[in-house]
């Protein structure tokens, strides 16, 4: 990770972190970059999420860019995947986001896809990054060669949507459904989106006012959905994040059904199809040892990346495979879209639940779930503390003591987060005793050492 961008952009507390200075800095600085790259004027467009903080930012940025030459394509509030999808459809350049997705309404973030949709290359995001931190002046356009600040993306909008209702997989009609917008960017789309099948549904949390996003609602806080699905007789509960570029599910009976199982069941479909590029598909090294298994009697091959949907989209890439993702439930069909996106995976995994004959429990039922305990350690200080804990001797040595008392029945994966200040702490064991020992255990060296700086 560089000084700047993490494993999904840049993230940070609004106005402490990032404030609008660095806004207009890094606009100014990814104009230059794209200009070089394209030897003209470039094109962006800007999507942003409710935060109370995006408005600011989008200005800052918009300044930025126009300052240094580029022309923007304001999107408004619009889902992450949206983003990516319309950049590569209207031929633009470069794409920015303006959100910090599942995390709470202080942070936010600035995320950048290329002019296919993609994230940007690691060599763009380091040119940027430079410029950003040279200290030195940025130049500036004068007279014709400012930038403009073009309409029109309200018409893209409708075109992801249309885009998105024709990815489903057959019919999709029947079921009654409730969706949780996490009071964020799906709360411009989803209404839209799911109105175009012949539902009973039911959307919530899709009054964003600027500091309810990710409020104990969305993907990240599922109790209360989970509730609403079980005593409201609902088929499905489908929850996005801040952003929907992540989608969990709830089944009938209020159950939790992870990206790991949305994966499975819609990866099965594929394969029965024929559709499942080389009956692979690209998960992490957190998905559940459940999963290897389901996929294992499936005939299907898992791969596993590293944390981080930028990994599995480049193992993907790599191997020509088009399902992959997240256990968070960041997932990826490369055939229909260039990023993780929520409603494009509520879409799929609907069109297998509404011909199956099934409840959502019994789909999932087949996907077995060992014992995970994932705990979280926050930091302080950023990237650097992080990769300094994470070098330990300390730490590496407790890791690897544990890891011999566990042996063949379980794993442990110790990580910093790309996304927030935090090192997480995942074990899996045969019993849940004994991974949740373990994983306070690790948990606790790693406070030992943040108590003692001694790292």
């Amino acid at each position: 990770m560089g000084l700047l961008f993490g494993t999904d952009g840049i993230r940070g507390v609004a106005n402490r972190d990032l404030d609008s200075k660095l806004a207009f800095n890094i606009g100014k600085a990814a104009a230059i970059a794209l200009s070089n790259e394209k030897h003209g004027r470039p094109l962006f467009t800007i999507g942003k999420d409710t935060r109370i903080s995006s408005d600011m930012l989008e200005a800052a940025l918009t300044a930025g860019l126009c300052s240094a030459g580029a022309d923007v394509l304001p999107l408004g509030v619009i889902p992450t995947p949206a983003v990516a999808f319309i950049t590569s459809a209207a031929r633009a350049d470069a794409g920015i986001v303006i959100s910090a997705s599942h995390n709470p309404y202080e942070d936010n973030g600035i995320k950048i896809f290329s002019s296919e949709g993609f994230k940007l290359s690691d060599e763009l995001e380091q040119r940027i990054e430079d410029y950003v931190l040279s200290g030195e002046p940025l130049p500036e356009k004068t007279n014709g060669d400012i930038g403009r600040v073009l309409s029109g993306g309200e018409e893209w909008a409708e075109k992801y949507i249309d885009h998105i209702a024709g990815c489903r997989e057959g019919d999709i009609s029947g079921l009654k459904v409730a969706v949780d917008c996490a009071n964020g960017a799906s709360a411009r789309t989803a209404k839209r989106l799911f109105s175009r099948f012949d539902l009973d549904l039911k959307i919530i949390n899709d009054k964003p006012d600027g500091t309810n996003i990710n409020r104990n609602c969305g993907s990240t806080h599922l109790h209360a959905l989970s509730e609403f699905v079980a005593e409201g007789g609902f088929d499905i509960g489908i929850a996005f994040d801040g952003d929907a570029d992540r989608c969990l599910i709830v089944d009938e009976k209020g159950g939790v059904v992870d990206g790991d199982r949305i994966m499975g069941i819609c990866g099965r479909r594929l394969k029965q199809l024929g559709k499942l590029k080389g009956n692979t598909i690209v998960a992490t090294v957190m998905s559940n040892l459940g999963f290897h298994k389901y996929a294992k009697d499936n005939g299907i091959n898992l791969l596993c990346a590293s944390v981080g949907d930028k990994y599995v989209l480049r193992m993907m890439q790599d191997g020509g495979y088009n399902l992959g993702g997240e256990q968070s439930g960041h997932l990826i069909f490369l055939d229909d879209s260039t990023t993780g996106d929520g409603q494009l995976a509520a879409v799929k995994f609907l069109s297998v639940l509404s011909g199956s004959g099934k409840s959502v429990s019994e789909l999932v039922s087949e996907i077995p779930k060992f014992p995970q305990v994932l705990l979280n350690v926050p930091i302080e200080g950023g990237n650097a503390v992080k990769n300094r804990i994470m070098e330990s001797e300390k730490l590496l040595k407790e890791i690897e003591n544990s890891e011999i008392n566990l042996g063949d029945s379980g794993r442990i994966l110790v990580r910093p987060s790309g996304t927030e200040a935090l090192i997480r702490v995942m074990v899996e064991a045969s019993e849940m005793e004994t991974a949740r020992n373990i994983a306070e255990k690790l948990s606790n060296t790693i406070k030992s050492l943040i108590n003692s700086s001694n790292y």
